[in-house]
């Protein structure tokens, strides 16, 4: 069978890493995103 928790010699994929993260990332993301869109529609405009 395989083993699914990382072994001492291997390294932690970084993906992995960072999903835990994501409930964090994603709405400072978007929020930014929409707010350069806005700046770049109100220089346009």
């Amino acid at each position: 069978m395989s083993d699914l928790k990382p072994h001492d010699g291997e390294e932690q994929d970084p993906v992995e890493a960072i999903v835990p993260l994501m409930p964090i990332v994603l709405p400072i993301g978007g929020g930014i995103l929409i707010f350069l869109l806005a700046f770049i529609a109100v220089v346009m405009a």
